[in-house]
């Protein structure tokens, strides 16, 4: 397997597409990580089925969040994809989340050639109402059989907050 971070760059952000790696296919209840060290795929853990993911759950090669590991990206899609594919994704902006006290964003994307919808989706307030109520429940009670209380969705934000949290990633990167 290639080490995404070293054959990936985090794309064209300022444009609007960064490349995604796939670590989670929509629906999966497998905590399925990048190990950075070993540049591979690994089973973290095994959630409760009531917390399957409701999209696409990846990382943006090159970059680190204020967690330490790479940036996060959501990619909504029809179908699930598979773990270990990469893609071009269009930024449609950036969920705010808070985890176990530490910031730990999500940019929402979709792909950037989506022939199926016509491109239809250019930014959050083109996704269906539903589809973004259902990420921020996800996301605000995955933990609440461990550890209640412990995830917060501060907001979402737009296309440019999106491209300003993938910079200071970036740029994090780069510093280390």
């Amino acid at each position: 397997m290639a080490d995404f971070n070293k054959i990936l760059t985090p794309g064209d952000y300022e444009n609007g597409e960064i490349n995604v790696v796939i670590e989670i296919p929509q629906g999966s209840n497998h905590k399925i990580e990048w190990d950075r060290e070993n540049a591979c795929f690994m089973l973290d853990r095994v959630e409760p089925i009531a917390f399957a993911k409701p999209t696409n759950y990846g990382f943006i090669p090159q970059t680190i969040d204020e967690d330490g590991d790479e940036l996060d990206a959501l990619i909504i899609t029809d179908q699930p994809l598979t773990t270990g594919i990469y893609m071009t994704a269009k930024v449609l902006g950036v969920m705010k989340f808070i985890d176990d006290g530490e910031v730990d964003d999500k940019i929402i994307c979709v792909p950037a050639d989506d022939r199926n919808n016509g491109d239809a989706y250019n930014s959050l307030s083109d996704l269906p109402k539903r589809t973004l109520e259902q990420i921020e429940f996800h996301f605000n009670h995955y933990k609440d059989l461990k550890k209640p209380g412990t995830t917060k969705v501060e907001k979402f934000g737009d296309k440019e907050e999106a491209k300003e949290v993938i910079k200071a990633a970036i740029n994090r990167w780069n510093k280390q």
